[in-house]
């Protein structure tokens, strides 16, 4: 019971205290270590902090995907997100390209790139497709192989 009564007080603590909210200007960015300690990075309550992000399936966010022509005639997507996790998030994409018949280009450019999302971060990335032919795309994601 008092585990139960302990934990249920340190996940109300985080979400209380997470809603207190510092100023923040985008244009100026201080990193952990020059800025002041919150949960999420104070050496006694990260690992709490932490293990309630995980339990609370803290993750990636997909803000924005915006498709363009680019002046070269090729299409050019670009993929915006935020990383909601108190750890940094590392995965891998990969973009398969497709004609206007559904079929897929063969390309070299179609591997497994490897991105990081910093803690609490948006984050965005481009691909260019790699003939003027592809109309279509699909981009699949994976957690980054250890």
């Amino acid at each position: 019971m008092k585990k139960c009564f302990l934990l249920l007080f340190f996940a109300a603590s985080i979400v209380i205290l997470n809603g207190c909210k510092e100023y923040e200007d985008k244009r100026v960015s201080l990193d952990t270590g020059v800025k002041s300690d919150n949960l999420a990075n104070n050496t006694l309550t990260r690992p709490v902090y932490g293990a309630f992000s995980l339990l609370a399936g803290h993750g990636i966010d997909l803000k924005d995907v915006k498709v363009v022509t680019n002046d070269a005639g090729f299409m050019e997507i670009q993929v915006t997100g935020y990383n909601r996790a108190v750890y940094t998030k590392l995965f891998d994409y990969k973009v398969d390209w497709f004609d206007k018949n559904g079929l897929a280009v063969d390309a070299k450019a179609s591997v497994w790139t490897h991105i990081s999302a910093k803690s609490r971060t948006n984050f965005s990335f481009k691909a260019v497709a790699p003939t003027k032919d592809v109309v279509d795309f699909k981009m699949n994601t994976r957690k980054t192989p250890e």
